[in-house]
């Protein structure tokens, strides 16, 4: 690389002059990545400069929080399984983000995070904004780094994007004296390529035989879906497994894909969030195959005093492609690291030919499990017409038949943010192997909320997907706490005229963290040492109103072009129509704001059974496990929340 001042007759010059930011844009050119997100500063204009290029075929997305904007390469990440790209500013820009920075990580979605220091003359001395970015970002990313020299930029613009993009994925951070951006280069100096490495790697050939024969004798054996299954696309693969062994199949809770097929008889839904209702579901079991499982304490609360998450008699088997999460929380009797799609078969083989004794008849019994199931979802689906509140039961089964009869199975990607309500969700839209795919459905393991609207926008940005589906119909359903955080994102949907239905479960308080609530004092209300309790269980702190928000009118603010409240349960199914019909049709965002809440009562007020009733009556996805331990509420109430509502800290 030649570094030179910039010549005098540069403007007259012919051809485009080149300067070290446009190694970034060699980088992006070499893997077909055709947009940066970010929020504008002075520091990054030398680089959003370069998006002004036709030849660079780069897009600049602008959105008006980093959170944002990180959020949005994150959905664009996912749906090409390429690094999604991020400017940011400075120490504000880098700690906006931080958030879904740590749904990234959590998640293992790949990225490359640009930050643009202050001048490298200057940061010693603490100038406005500048801080040590490499401190604030390295704990939730794979490498992080600031550039010492410009003659370095090509070297860790390689090192960056190769390790975003090596399994597993994960977010990379580069922080870049702003100045260095701007050193003029010449025009044979270019960034070769991005090493990429392959993630088709196959385990040990005798911890595979070791994992093969544990799964094979097991006399109740039980699998655990992680997120690596879904991100290798291995439902095929996993199904063959759970049909050999005639074992139920759990996904690991907030999962952020669809990780296994929800029409195959095995699915039983995500594991519960407390930790007794999981002891119960590992309990029944003498053999657990934890495949792709990385996100294994995804609860509230937890006390060593009540036992282990997974019970000691519990025979572990782990395969994985990150070292990290096989084995991280408990002794695994074999651990395979390798990539599911090319080990799996492997391991299918093996058992393929000792057989699994009893495999027949587990099959059988899960069949018929599967079978009540869809007889208790369709009466509860005629209970929640009844109600003078919507339930979320109805409008997954609207959004349901609206692709099924719009025939758009492998066109729509739904984000899922409505915390309280998943179930209904993940069971009924048509999640299965008919045309769906694992990245038909969008969630993040991490838990930090506000991440799905933006989200949205990155998801429709790429009209193509991998796995072979397409983004026509990009649903996010979304609670109103959560859409509280980022209502921002609807000027950038407006801005790039991005058709996004978004629909807010309105039930005008922080839901999950009511649940949360009920869990702290099932915990710790009776403890020795403890003994707490809140001065009511319905904190008006918990709520949201007082003014109570309009999400229609709100959007309208940012840009949003239309929508409608929707109060009454019998309306759902036309209003999710309309809007589908809308984004299809009008190439614009459309927001329903659904009352699953007519009014947020004052604190005292409520009645148990009234608030909790669509979850008193909620039918278990987890059918095979029902029995296993719901969440008790407070003061020893006798009714009982589903196990598989899921609860945030």
């Amino acid at each position: 690389m030649t570094l030179k001042p910039a010549s005098p007759n540069a403007a007259q010059s012919t051809s485009t002059p080149r300067w070290t930011r446009d190694y970034v844009f060699d980088a992006l050119k070499d893997l077909g990545i055709h947009y940066i997100f970010g929020v504008p500063g002075t520091n990054e204009i030398p680089i959003i400069d370069g998006t002004s290029y036709p030849e660079n075929e780069v897009s600049y997305i602008e959105c008006l929080h980093e959170n944002i904007a990180i959020g949005a390469a994150m959905g664009s990440a996912r749906m090409t399984g390429k690094p999604g790209i991020l400017v940011v500013h400075v120490t504000p820009g880098i700690a906006h983000s931080i958030g879904n920075l740590f749904n990234a990580c959590r998640s293992q979605t790949p990225l490359v995070i640009l930050c643009c220091q202050q001048q490298n003359e200057l940061v010693t001395q603490e100038p406005l904004l500048a801080s040590n970015l490499v401190d604030l970002a390295k704990q939730y990313t794979k490498w992080a780094h600031e550039v010492r020299t410009p003659e370095e930029i090509p070297l860790v613009l390689q090192r960056a994007f190769k390790e975003a993009m090596a399994p597993p994925n994960g977010p990379v951070f580069i922080s870049i004296p702003w100045e260095f951006t701007m050193r003029k280069i010449g025009d044979n100096d270019r960034l070769k390529g991005i090493t990429k490495i392959s993630s088709h790697f196959t385990g040990d050939p005798e911890s595979i035989k070791q994992s093969a024969e544990l799964l094979a004798n097991a006399k109740n054996p039980i699998i655990i879906a992680g997120d690596a299954v879904g991100y290798a696309d291995a439902w095929k693969e996993l199904q063959e497994l759970a049909e050999l062994l005639g074992a139920p199949v759990c996904l690991q809770t907030f999962s952020s894909l669809a990780n296994y097929p929800n029409n195959d008889y095995h699915w039983q839904g995500e594991l519960p969030g407390s930790q007794a209702a999981i002891q119960q579901v590992f309990d029944k079991h003498d053999v657990a195959f934890l495949i792709g499982f990385g996100a294994q304490a995804q609860l509230a609360v937890f006390k060593y005093s009540d036992g282990p998450l997974i019970p000691n008699h519990v025979k572990q088997v782990y395969l994985t492609n990150n070292t990290w999460d096989i084995a991280k929380n408990f002794y695994g009797e074999s651990a395979v690291f390798g990539d599911i799609k090319a080990t799996l078969p492997l391991i299918n083989e093996l058992v393929k030919e000792q057989g699994s004794k009893g495999a027949d008849a587990r099959n059988k019994n899960l069949k018929v499990l599967a079978g009540k199931r869809d007889v208790m979802w369709a009466d509860y689906k005629k209970t929640a017409l009844q109600q003078k509140e919507i339930w979320a039961v109805l409008i997954a089964d609207a959004l349901r038949e609206a692709i099924l009869e719009k025939e758009l199975e492998n066109k729509f990607v739904y984000v899922h943010e409505a915390v309280s309500d998943g179930a209904p969700f993940q069971f009924l839209l048509p999640l299965g192997t008919e045309a769906a795919k694992p990245i038909s459905y969008y969630c993040v393991a991490g838990g930090s909320l506000g991440w799905s609207m933006p989200a949205s926008l990155g998801i429709k940005l790429e009209p193509q997907a991998i796995q072979g589906i397409e983004t026509k119909l990009v649903v996010n359903a979304v609670g109103d706490g959560s859409s509280l955080f980022y209502p921002q994102t609807y000027w950038t949907a407006a801005h790039r005229k991005l058709a996004i239905l978004y629909i807010i479960t309105n039930n005008q308080e922080y839901h999950t963290l009511q649940l949360g609530l009920q869990q702290v004092i099932g915990a710790y209300g009776s403890a020795p040492g403890y003994e707490w309790q809140p001065k009511t269980t319905t904190p008006e702190y918990l709520t949201i109103n007082r003014p109570q928000f309009n999400f229609v009118s709100l959007a309208k603010a940012f840009g949003g072009e239309d929508g409608e409240v929707v109060s009454d349960p019998k309306a759902v199914k036309e209003a999710v129509y309309r809007g589908v019909d809308f984004v299809l049709t009008q190439g614009k965002s459309y927001i329903l704001d659904m009352r699953t809440a007519q009014d947020t009562p004052a604190p005292g007020a409520k009645s148990t059974d009234e608030v909790y009733k669509r979850y008193l009556l909620q039918p278990a996805l987890d059918i095979f496990h029902k029995e296993a331990a719901p969440l008790k509420l407070a003061k020893g109430a006798t009714p009982a929340i589903p196990a598989n509502v899921p609860v945030l800290p």
